[in-house]
């Protein structure tokens, strides 16, 4: 096995925002008979972001705990935000995360990095190079997303199973060898790319085009079938490639962290893992889909609960908007 870069999780921590919306509610605002949502998308409930709950102060609570737990007796050497989407174009998210940590005038290096639902697993992967390299010790990398504010209210799928929250970890390098990201395979397939779009919030749609084009343009637009073949179709090669790198079989794992797509994602993902899918953790029908938030909420989960351990590998997977699938080998 071939370690790509040896750190440690020192702490972690996760957010959820205070008002919970169940099923019974949803099924109400959709005119549905009780216990239709839940029948028909896997949702018993999830957590909406208030007004005060905004993208950065959600990710600042969750580095909180997760700086509290490392301990450090500084800042971190750098923070990376992995957010689907920012909580504004500019500036990054992380510079206003840096700020609500009282670290605004650290001079601590931050920025942003983004792959939709995958963004979290690209920042550790990148917090990881870096530290390999030498460049720095100690990062804190974190993911926080409000699915609830690009939700169209008439479309009944995507307003029940999206959720919002954050979650953050803090790691450090270590002198132990088997300790890090041991592998990760990634592909993208761009031709995919309409499945799943935002169109507003860039340089595509713009004040001139007028506010219905701007208010249409920013309703998350998702084809949920061709999402849902296009991942399924390119996660197995990821697997696969993890593992042979990592020089790993299935059965090695403590765990298996992924995206909590939707209730029939993380069902395929669980026939992926036979006859031992109860490894793979499901926290779809309390969350929802958190787009980025979605895989570090669960592996804080695992980490709280002792599903993963020091020493265990679990396996991180998920797959985005591109479409992109991407399956990482961490050792804990």
């Amino acid at each position: 096995m071939t370690m790509i870069s040896r750190f440690a999780i020192a702490g972690w921590g996760s957010y959820r925002p205070r008002e919970v919306v169940a099923s019974l509610d949803l099924d109400l605002r959709h005119g549905q008979h009780p216990g239709w949502t839940e029948r028909e998308f896997g949702i018993v409930a999830r957590h909406v972001a208030a007004a005060d709950e905004t993208t950065s102060m959600m990710a600042a609570s969750a580095a909180r705990m997760a700086l509290d737990r490392a301990g450090w007796d500084g800042p971190p050497d750098v923070i990376i935000g992995g957010c689907g989407v920012m909580e504004q174009p500019i500036p990054s998210t992380s510079a206003m995360v840096q700020d609500r940590l009282g670290l605004g005038r650290s001079g601590v290096p931050c920025f942003d990095v983004n792959q939709t639902c995958l963004s979290f697993v690209t920042a550790l992967d990148v917090a990881g190079m870096g530290i390999a390299t030498g460049r720095w010790r100690r990062a804190l990398v974190f993911a926080s997303d409000i699915a609830s504010a690009g939700l169209d209210p008439a479309d009944a799928k995507t307003r029940s199973i999206f959720g919002d929250g954050a979650a953050a970890l803090a790691i450090e390098a270590c002198d132990e060898p088997d300790r890090g990201i041991c592998s990760v395979a990634s592909v993208t397939q761009g031709a995919h790319h309409p499945l799943a779009q935002l169109r507003a919030g860039g340089t595509r749609l713009r004040v001139s085009e007028g506010y219905d084009a701007l208010t249409a343009g920013s309703h998350f637009e998702m084809d949920a079938f061709g999402i849902f073949k296009a991942a399924a179709k390119a996660l197995p090669g990821v697997i696969n490639r993890a593992l042979a790198d990592a020089g790993l079989a299935q059965e090695d794992f403590a765990c298996v962290v992924c995206h909590q797509a939707s209730a029939p994602g993380v069902a395929h993902v669980k026939r992926l893992f036979a006859p031992r899918c109860d490894r793979v953790i499901d926290l779809f029908a309390t969350t929802g889909n958190q787009i980025a938030a979605s895989i570090p909420t669960v592996l804080a989960h695992a980490l709280e609960t002792g599903a993963a351990r020091q020493s265990d590998a679990v396996l991180l997977l998920g797959t985005a908007a591109g479409i992109s699938a991407t399956a990482m080998v961490l050792r804990l």
